[in-house]
């Protein structure tokens, strides 16, 4: 009976240290629901900057040559926005081959050789990618 009594106390501490917890919301199947904020719905990026992040960094290679702060093959994109920004003009025109270089016409050799990539891209993906590159600063 001591054997029973016991056990059934070690039962209920368990069960009670177990249950002072924060109490989580679960859906009809058991599983814990996320709260949502309104924080969350103010901060969400701009589908458009998000897709020429993705372009810049993946099809387009721009990566390769461009950095954030310094000059690597080209110059970097903070200088890039800056002088575009500046003359009020546009990377979509230069990348579409509509327009001269205005920032390093040095390395315009160099660029051609991407001019078939971002030619080959929409006007959405190129204005994308130009919206990445100016919200630099």
């Amino acid at each position: 009976m001591k054997l029973i009594l016991k056990s059934f106390v070690f039962f209920i501490i368990v069960f009670s240290i177990t249950s002072c917890g924060e109490k989580k919301e679960t859906d009809a199947y058991g599983n814990p629901v996320e709260e949502k904020t309104e924080t969350s719905t103010k901060t969400s990026v701009d589908p458009l900057l998000a897709k020429g992040q993705e372009l810049f960094e993946g099809k387009g290679t721009c990566i390769a040559c461009h950095k954030t702060d310094v000059k690597v093959i080209g110059p970097s994109i903070k200088e890039i926005a800056k002088i575009y920004k500046e003359k009020n003009a546009s990377i979509a025109s230069f990348i579409n081959e509509e327009t001269g270089p205005i920032v390093d016409p040095i390395q315009y050799e160099t660029m051609k050789t991407n001019f078939a990539i971002t030619k080959a891209m929409t006007a959405e993906e190129r204005k994308a990618l130009e919206m990445y590159m100016m919200s630099f600063e």
